[in-house]
């Protein structure tokens, strides 16, 4: 283990992020709205601080084993994090703990905020908050690996401890570089048709882009407090379904498709063809209840704002039309408990992945069969490929783990004097990185104690990172050569 070599490359890559303060100054200076300075103070902190680590480890060796990878996100993350805290610091002086929870809600894809009355925000920390969606949306870490062998840096085991989803040896090209150039190329043009249909579909050009960020990257920040209902349009709704299913969906499956030019890929793809199967499954169930309680007496209205909502809630972006906590019966848990499927893996989207919840289901639907034939040899297959037991066996793991985990915070989140459904709810959407919950953090996080922030925070990085990234971490194992 190299841990003053894993220093180096996290000042790198500092050095890199502070370049992304510079945009927001930008638009700071177009619309004049006095926040440039406080931009061009973070860039100078984060570049400083950057530059100060790497001068002090150049002599550290930076060639990465595994032990080394996982270091270097957990670091990454959590300097990302404190310095991606610093606008919200300078700007509308935020307290700390409220500033470093917007940071990392952000670069999570979390898209929970402390912040209220959004409009009277400055544009550009308006535009900030987006663009910390984008950036984390891909995964800030995947973006740097592209540059990584140009400074002598091998990015492999960065790229396996960071890139969600429970398969994570796959690469859409041969080299690794590569690969990670395929994924950004695609990130950004989606981004861009996205941007453009919202505007096309009446937003203005600064809704529309900032709001193509946090719904690629299934993030859920809005620059109105209203979300996605500020617009009324049931246009922009569908529009942003598509985009946020498109960001949900293994990015190496767009890779095929627009290879292929054929969309036949997105249905052969096990992975994607349950997600859209289950997707629709579950918006037949709350557009026949919104429907059955009166909620809409339109069946047409009832169908676009259950797709709406199941299709937000299912790729964790948390974009809100209609308030579903007040929905009738079992409806606002019940989207909820979607929220920890979540999207497919090698997507932008949180959850636990259907992948995962796959294989849980047919290593339980292996077992019943066991029961009744114990000397039977099953395996678990999924496109008819047989799945290794070591595959099967981390399934479990991680599931089993996250379990814990979600217990644990939750039990510490009642403590700070939260109650029972609020608790569950914060976890929930935090670890899913979710966005909206129930309860008292139905809207926001602005009115719960600093402590049950930092767990918030807590449980966004351990969702971001799939827990594993970081727990490894804390076991003594890991630390002995």
């Amino acid at each position: 283990m190299k841990l003053g070599g894993s220093l180096r490359v996290v000042g790198l890559l500092s050095i890199g992020f502070s370049f992304t303060m510079l945009p927001p100054a930008l638009v700071s200076w177009f619309y004049n709205d006095g926040q440039a300075t406080h931009f061009l103070k973070a860039f100078a902190i984060a570049l400083a601080i950057g530059v100060a680590i790497v001068i002090s480890m150049r002599a550290q060796d930076i060639t990465l084993r595994r032990k080394d990878g996982f270091i270097v996100v957990a670091l990454f993350w959590i300097a990302l994090s404190l310095l991606g805290a610093l606008p919200f610091v300078f700007g509308p002086h935020l307290a700390l703990a409220d500033a470093i929870f917007e940071s990392v809600s952000g670069f999570t894809t979390t898209g929970a905020t402390v912040i209220t009355h959004l409009e009277a925000l400055p544009r550009s920390l308006l535009y900030y908050r987006q663009q910390l969606q984008w950036l984390g949306g891909m995964g800030l870490v995947v973006l740097a690996v592209a540059i990584l062998p140009l400074l002598g840096i091998g990015g492999m085991r960065i790229y396996q401890a960071e890139t969600p989803g429970p398969i994570k040896d796959e690469k859409v090209a041969p080299r690794l570089t590569q690969s990670a150039r395929v994924l950004w190329t695609i990130y950004v043009s989606l981004t861009v048709l996205c941007a453009l249909a919202y505007w096309l579909a009446g937003m203005t050009p600064f809704d529309a882009i900032g709001h193509s960020f946090s719904t690629i990257s299934t993030g859920g920040f809005s620059t109105h407090d209203a979300s996605m209902g500020y617009f009324n349009s049931e246009l922009i709704e569908l529009i942003a379904t598509v985009f946020m299913l498109a960001g949900a969906i293994n990015f190496s499956i767009h890779f095929i498709a627009w290879r292929g030019k054929s969309i036949l890929p997105y249905f052969r793809d096990t992975e994607a063809r349950v997600f859209l199967l289950f997707v629709l499954f579950a918006t037949l169930i709350i557009t026949g209840m919104l429907w059955l309680f009166g909620v809409f007496h339109s069946w047409g209205h009832a169908f676009v704002s259950g797709y709406f909502e199941v299709v937000s809630i299912i790729t964790s972006t948390g974009f809100g039309a209609d308030d579903f906590t007040v929905w009738p019966s079992f409806l606002p848990v019940f989207l909820i408990f979607i929220s920890f499927i979540g999207g497919c893996g090698g997507s932008t989207a949180g959850g636990m992945k259907v992948m995962r919840v796959l294989l849980l289901v047919k290593q339980g639907v292996r077992e019943v069969g066991m029961l009744i034939h114990p000397h039977a040899i099953k395996s678990v297959k999924v496109g008819g490929k047989v799945l290794s037991e070591r595959t099967v066996e981390a399934v479990w793991g991680f599931f089993a783990m996250y379990v814990l985990v979600f217990v644990v915070l939750t039990l510490a989140m009642m403590a700070t004097g939260l109650d029972q459904v609020s608790a569950f709810a914060a976890i929930a959407t935090s670890m899913n990185n979710l966005g909206p919950g129930l309860g008292e953090v139905a809207y926001n996080f602005a009115s719960i104690d600093p402590v049950a922030k930092y767990l918030s925070v807590a449980a966004m990085l351990l969702g971001r990172l799939e827990i594993f990234t970081l727990l490894v971490l804390f076991t003594p194992a890991f630390w002995k050569e």
